[in-house]
């Protein structure tokens, strides 16, 4: 989560490899190369992000039937870059950042996180303030410095940028953004008085509440978007057929308990996974090309 552009996919991604997870049972003829790399998008950090998608990448890899590698990439982009150079076949995109794995990468949605009634998970974003503060809209924001978690963040620059453009602000012009590099260092950002108001979506905000790093009653969310669409996970479009539907009989066998740690780090219920679609993203796709959103603009 940097807002420097990549300037080496290869080494990003070597750098940010995290763990294979043990080998399985022998490889399944519709592994491609015999194993799987599986990206994820940094959107938390520490043990328990790492923990949690460790214990997903080794479930996958039980019901694949073959070695299942974690990559854990530097930002959000190089997520995107890397499935591009077909150096991941399978990943988790935020929303925004799957807009661009779709037109780019041809990354395919296989499964989303759902609920335990079997819906999709959303979750929202939100412009914050100290409840001291006098700013009580987004329009008092004029003049003000914000912190954004990452150029590539659905709910942490695609929408709060929204949000002022609907206040009647440029956000170029207007307010002063400073990508902090993360969701939890924007909160950090806003609790250690660094800016006059900040970003905190849904998910963070439950996750820092849980270890106890944000009380909600000290500070006052002036803005809330309309629900979001949660991560899907996507497969890589030139793989096999074969492949593709082991990997989504793999995503949707998953057991709620199986979840749970990744769950906890998205701040939602023990849900199962369900079947996701491109048109669940519709609405950021017409975001994104309202704000005129390039790639470029991400990295």
């Amino acid at each position: 989560m940097k807002t420097t552009r990549v300037l080496a996919l290869a080494g990003a991604v070597a750098c940010a490899a995290v763990a294979a997870v043990g080998a399985a049972a022998a490889p399944s003829n519709v592994c491609p190369n015999g194993q799987v790399r599986f990206g994820v998008e940094p959107y938390d950090s520490g043990s328990k992000f790492t923990g949690a998608y460790e214990a997903l990448t080794k479930a996958l890899q039980t019901n694949l039937g073959c070695p299942v590698k974690l990559i854990v990439t530097n930002n959000y982009t190089a997520e995107v870059e890397a499935m591009r150079a077909k150096q991941l076949d399978v990943g988790e995109f935020g929303p925004l950042g799957y807009i661009f794995a779709a037109k780019l990468a041809n990354a395919q949605p296989v499964a989303v996180f759902g609920t335990k009634n079997h819906k999709p998970v959303t979750y929202t974003a939100g412009l914050w303030v100290p409840k001291s503060s006098p700013i009580t809209t987004v329009a008092q924001l004029k003049g003000k410095t914000i912190a954004f978690s990452d150029p590539a963040s659905t709910s942490g620059n695609l929408y709060p940028r929204y949000a002022l453009l609907k206040a009647g602000l440029n956000p170029n012009s207007d307010v002063k953004i400073q990508f902090a590099g993360g969701h939890p260092q924007s909160l950090l950002a806003l609790t250690n008085g660094k800016v006059d108001a900040a970003e905190v979506n849904s998910q963070q905000q439950a996750t820092a509440a849980a270890a106890g790093q944000f009380d909600a009653s000290q500070y006052r969310e002036i803005w809330k978007s309309d629900p979001i669409p949660n991560d899907p996970i996507t497969v890589r479009g030139d793989l096999s057929p074969a492949f593709k539907a082991a990997f989504k009989t793999a995503l949707l066998k998953l057991t709620t308990a199986q979840l749970k740690l990744v769950d906890t780090e998205l701040g939602v219920d023990s849900g199962p996974m369900i079947p996701g679609t491109d048109s669940m993203y519709n609405t950021i796709r017409s975001i994104v090309n309202l704000e005129h959103l390039g790639i470029k603009d991400i990295g």
